[in-house]
């Protein structure tokens, strides 16, 4: 297996476990019995768990701006569809069999009060996002206020689509931010 391998299959697997398990929870040992890489190797891929962790993090924002990108892309040439789309992408991560809330949230909660590491990455992922908003709002000429608005909205989204296992919270949240487009239109 090359070292490439090893990496992905660490990362697949620390992903996973992570997400289901919870940071704190999943142990080396467990990671490299599900990695199915020895300890040595897991070590001189990662020297140590928070080199994982924020390996990890840095994944599941590439995948979640790219699977966003898309979603808002498939929406079409309309500005409102596309900002609207955001919420449609929310639904149809909720309704995923293994939705557990947003990782990054999770990591916060979980580490980001004891490791800067994390609490920074997790600071960058959310504020991205809020960019990535700030651009579709203007796309549709409101006021600049509205992305922030409008992301406070997807986050308390997926907080309470995670708590409740309801993922008629992202439709709520879409209907929440029509009213919202609305009044910043007017």
């Amino acid at each position: 297996m090359t070292e490439e391998d090893a990496r992905e299959r660490v990362l697949a697997a620390a992903e996973e476990l992570y997400y289901r398990k919870g940071f704190a929870a999943v142990g080396m040992d467990e990671l490299r019995t599900a990695a199915g890489v020895s300890l040595r190797r897991l070590y001189a891929l990662f020297p140590a768990k928070n080199d994982i962790v924020a390996a990890v993090l840095q994944r599941r924002h590439q995948q979640w701006e790219s699977a966003l990108s898309a979603a808002v892309a498939d929406a079409g040439a309309d500005p409102r569809d596309r900002l609207l789309a955001v919420y449609r992408y929310l639904e149809d991560w909720f309704c995923a069999g293994d939705f557990r809330g947003c990782a990054f949230i999770n990591a916060f909660g979980e580490l980001g009060g004891t490791n800067p590491e994390v609490a920074a990455i997790v600071r960058e992922h959310k504020a991205s996002f809020q960019k990535y908003m700030a651009v579709l709002v203007a796309e549709i000429g409101a006021p600049a206020s509205l992305a922030a608005q409008l992301s406070i909205l997807a986050e308390g989204a997926q907080s309470t689509a995670a708590i409740s296992a309801d993922p008629q919270v992202a439709v709520q949240a879409r209907s929440a931010a029509e009213v919202l487009i609305d009044a910043a239109m007017a």
